[in-house]
């Protein structure tokens, strides 16, 4: 049976590790590394993602600030708070909650956060950056899977790793982070032919396509790891992820759970860029 990986537990170390880093450059600088979470309408999951971010600063020693605003916020209110944000020295990293109101342009909002304050890492030069392996800041959730595979002891190097999924925030980046670490990798996504002949190649398997239970265990090679980002409920209810974890962790050598997996970590890489920021702006 394959081995869990705690995603709690890791998540606990690194912001263990963030914290005590936070103190050191404040007792250095005088400055706490601050986020600014500004969140558009009344999403439930947003909104608790939201509280367990703010909750991270707290525990981190970050400094943090939660705007809310309603469900009919114009873009034009919305790019004017990001400005505000934009010329307060007490906060380096801005994170603009997602999914907005279908009414607001994503794309422009993403893009009126800069570069330097963007802690999500969804920024055209930003993510450029990650392409030619020459960033600031990575991610979180892709550099989340990236740390517990170091935890893990896990070396990429030469694998053959699929990535399930090309989403500009998890797929395409996870692709790319994999690539530097010397995989070998493959990307599939909806239009792939024999996606499980694909799937059982992988040494390493990360599945991110929001579909409950899709990967089945005659879809992965035996020992392979298997990395699940998928949050999903199932018919009853239960959160569950992309994997069909109870299957699949007979055959795996590895394997995150969800809940309890990756989603810890993208929280805890978001704290690490935040005092990336910090650090970044302070230097500058």
């Amino acid at each position: 049976m394959a081995h869990i990986i705690d995603g709690k537990k890791i998540a606990a170390a690194a912001r263990l590790d963030i914290a005590e880093r936070g103190r050191a450059f404040l007792e250095k600088t005088g400055v706490r590394p601050g986020l600014a979470v500004v969140i558009v309408g009344e999403d439930p999951a947003s909104k608790v993602y939201v509280r367990n971010k703010k909750k991270g600063c707290e525990e981190a020693g970050l400094y943090s600030e939660v705007h809310e605003m309603p469900a009919d916020t114009t873009q034009a209110e919305l790019l004017a708070k990001i400005e505000e944000l934009k010329a307060n020295e007490n906060i380096h990293g801005i994170l603009v909650q997602l999914p907005l109101p279908k009414h607001l342009d994503e794309k422009a909002v993403i893009d009126a956060i800069p570069p330097e304050k963007d802690v999500d890492a969804f920024h055209p030069v930003n993510t450029g950056k990650i392409m030619i392996g020459d960033y600031n800041f990575l991610p979180c959730t892709p550099a989340g899977v990236m740390k517990m595979l170091e935890y893990e002891q896990i070396d990429v190097t030469g694998k053959e790793c699929v990535v399930v999924g090309r989403s500009n925030i998890v797929g395409k980046p996870m692709a790319m982070l994999l690539l530097h670490a010397n995989g070998t990798v493959t990307v599939c996504h909806s239009r792939t032919k024999d996606l499980a002949e694909v799937t059982r190649r992988a040494d390493i398997l990360v599945v991110a396509i929001g579909k409950a239970n899709f990967i089945t265990a005659d879809m992965v090679k035996e020992g392979a790891v298997v990395i699940d980002v998928g949050m999903n409920r199932n018919a009853e209810g239960k959160l569950c992820g992309d994997v069909d974890f109870e299957n699949v962790k007979e055959k795996a050598s590895a394997i995150t759970p969800v809940p309890g997996g990756v989603g810890v970590m993208t929280i805890t890489m978001l704290l690490e860029n935040t005092l990336r920021a910090a650090e970044l702006a302070v230097k500058g």
